[in-house]
């Protein structure tokens, strides 16, 4: 006769293991002997083995009874369910697998290849990456909101990275991303920023073009994450409304600025 411990050593599990399956009512559990304590057959041995390569298998132990009772064509037929849900779970797996590939890529996650490219260019530029997985962040919103429009917007981009003034701006604010509100150097910000924007303006014949007309909620959106992302934006966009400007993601004149309607 056997112990628990010999019992478990045989069919190549844990004490533990014997015990849960105790519990389970998968192993029937032996009456003690005088001194106290278990004691197993051979036949649990095969019992316990049988139990074992089932649930190495994959087979839930909620199965592993019905199917030690089982007949041929009765087993046969389970094992087969249990192919078929492995066989699932496999392929559940490897698409698991695909998105942790794509996770480890970065920025190719969440965002369009051209949104891709372009942060991959911020980079080659010499931008703070600080900044970039601002930037980055709200275009995850874009692109979850308005894919279709990422192309054409993405485009406007592009444009600005060509504009060495802009791109020195853009540059300059990638410094004072996480500046204190108080920093001197967010006045001249604001006030290059405002220039530019009085520039376009005049040009337009005062008035604002916007090439697309985003939902306000999905502005409102960018708004707050553009306020959550930077510790400075609330006075940067004080000090851009003491020049004429407000709003963030569409910036827009004051009140005071705009050319009467006609």
């Amino acid at each position: 006769m056997l112990t628990i411990s010999q019992l478990a050593s045989h069919a190549g599990v844990t004490v533990r293991a014997v015990r849960h399956y105790h519990a389970k009512g998968l192993l029937p559990e032996p009456e003690r002997d005088r001194s106290g304590y278990r004691r197993y057959g051979a036949q649990a041995v095969v019992e316990l083995i049988r139990i074992r390569t089932l649930a190495d298998a994959g087979v839930p132990l909620s199965k592993v009874q019905e199917l030690l009772a089982a007949g041929p064509e009765e087993f046969e037929a389970a094992v087969e369910d249990i192919d078929r849900r492995l066989r699932a779970e496999i392929r559940e797996r490897q698409r698991h697998r695909e998105r942790i590939a794509r996770l480890a890529a970065g920025d190719s996650l969440a965002l369009p290849p051209e949104a891709v490219a372009y942060f991959d260019r911020l980079r080659e530029l010499g931008f703070q990456e600080r900044l970039i997985e601002v930037e980055r962040d709200s275009w995850i919103l874009i692109a979850a909101q308005v894919p279709d429009l990422v192309p054409d917007l993405m485009k406007g981009k592009w444009g600005q990275l060509d504009d060495g003034t802009l791109r020195t701006l853009y540059r300059d604010l990638g410094e004072v991303v996480d500046a204190r509100p108080d920093d001197p150097r967010l006045a001249d910000v604001a006030d290059r920023l405002a220039g530019l924007l009085d520039a376009a303006y005049a040009r337009a014949g005062g008035h604002v073009e916007e090439e697309h007309d985003l939902d306000p909620g999905l502005v409102a959106l960018l708004d707050e994450a553009f306020l959550e992302s930077f510790p400075c934006a609330p006075r940067l966009l004080e000090l851009l409304e003491e020049r004429g400007w407000t709003g963030w993601t569409m910036i827009e004149p004051t009140e005071r600025r705009r050319a009467p309607r006609d």
